[in-house]
């Protein structure tokens, strides 16, 4: 049998059956290199053999050392740290620190990035302006999409990227002002005045008196607790829908800022930052009337879907549901009890004593429990993406800084399998 390669040494062998030829193969942390493939070949003109991956679900596109994810063991880390002392020790601010400057800060650090922020968070007056030209039909995530696209617009500085300095402005300034535009988004969907909010306030207790009137329940420690820890647990999840679109929006050269307001676009989809709004919906239609066994039933012989169950990557139980489900019984004991929050519990209980869900490894995600956090909160359910967005902002701007200085990154460019007509003859319209 003829050997292609000249390696003696390599961790996989294939044998193409096609030609009789076999081609030693060395992988890369454990993964195969896509390129090698394209020495396999049936005669000398070939292009190569290619990989067939549909939405790209087996293929890695970068190396990372920002968030890592074990599906299978239901663990996520940030920067190494696990999410559930994040979570329990940690504000927002220090969470954003640690996925963009990618170290835990100290006490002085952490002042000094309070204080970053707190200076670059006032938007600047275009931008509200664009919002308020806006119908107050329009939803908030296709604002909070024009707004971010246009700071590429009002800062002459968004296309100086070059350097790691003139970058980690361009990200104190995303991360910083992305919660006063997503207020704005909402106060002008609401038909309300944008407002104003003090100079000494943390992170989201700004984002707080930004979305509410001062003086209302939902600015309690409580609740402003609560949701820093949905900002965490929302922060970041490695390489999802949105933050490969903003890996590859970055490939082309783009400015921050078209970069970022790509990466709210694509999570305004309803599969992606739309997911616990969804869960609401199924909520409600089994509180309307219908029995909890036959939605259940109807779930089996697929003709339903039980959402906020599953998940491309864990195939056990999201370790963010768990901390959600606690942070709901506290923002629940301020703001009241939602009342779908029994249904909800009754429906988990029910699907994970059932094989048929059990076997299919299906258990809460992290959008089974966050929507009602929210509803409670008084927030419409388009705003669950907007305050979804708020918090990704950070892992993206990681996700971009982080590709931006990476020498082995080139302009995302996957191919294709033609399967159209060739060489058809065009004939003009007479």
């Amino acid at each position: 049998m003829d050997n292609a390669g000249a390696r003696t040494s390599a961790d996989l062998e294939i044998q193409d059956r096609r030609s009789g030829r076999s081609y030693p193969i060395e992988l890369i942390d454990g993964a195969l290199p896509a390129a090698e493939l394209r020495v396999i070949k049936q005669n000398p003109d070939d292009f190569g053999l290619l990989s067939y991956d549909p939405s790209f679900g087996s293929t890695v596109a970068c190396r990372s050392k920002i968030t890592f994810v074990d599906g299978e063991r239901g663990v996520l880390e940030y920067r190494g740290y696990p999410i559930q002392q994040l979570a329990e020790n940690c504000s927002f601010l220090e969470v954003a620190y640690l996925l963009a400057e990618g170290t835990a800060p100290t006490a002085a650090q952490l002042r000094d990035w309070q204080a970053e922020l707190a200076q670059a968070a006032p938007p600047r007056p275009e931008l509200l302006n664009l919002i308020a030209a806006l119908p107050t039909s329009a939803h908030p995530m296709s604002t909070l999409t024009a707004a971010v696209a246009a700071m590429g617009a009002v800062y002459s500085d968004a296309r100086q990227i070059s350097t790691p300095a003139e970058r980690r402005v361009h990200a104190i300034r995303l991360i910083a002002q992305v919660p006063g535009l997503a207020a704005a988004a909402f106060r002008r969907h609401q038909g309300l005045p944008v407002l104003d909010a003090g100079g000494n306030l943390d992170y989201t207790a700004r984002f707080l008196e930004l979305l509410f009137e001062p003086g209302r329940v939902q600015q309690s420690e409580i609740v402003r607790r609560a949701l820093d820890v949905l900002f965490i647990l929302h922060a970041d999840h490695e390489q999802n829908c949105s933050t490969s679109v903003v890996r590859a929006v970055s490939s082309a050269g783009s400015d921050p800022y078209a970069v970022v307001s790509a990466g709210v676009a694509a999570l305004s989809g309803p599969l992606h930052g739309g997911a616990n709004e969804q869960v609401l919906e199924m909520l409600r239609e089994i509180q309307a009337g219908q029995d909890l066994e036959a939605f259940l039933a109807q779930v089996r012989s697929g003709r339903r879907r039980l959402m906020g169950f599953g998940h491309r990557v864990y195939k056990t139980y999201d370790p963010r549901a768990r901390i959600i489900q606690q942070v709901a019984g506290q923002v629940f004991e301020v703001l009241g009890k939602n009342p779908l929050i029994d249904l909800a519990t009754q429906l988990e209980q029910a699907a994970l004593a059932d094989d048929y869900f059990v076997q299919r490894r299906l258990y809460p995600n992290v959008d089974f429990y966050s929507g009602l956090i929210y509803e409670a909160m008084g927030l419409p359910a388009e705003m669950f993406p907007v305050l979804f967005a708020v918090a990704r902002t950070t892992g993206w701007v990681a996700h971009w800084m982080e590709a931006e200085a990476d020498p082995e990154r080139r302009i995302a460019r996957p191919r294709q399998i033609y399967t159209g007509p060739h060489e058809l003859q065009y004939q003009s319209p007479s």
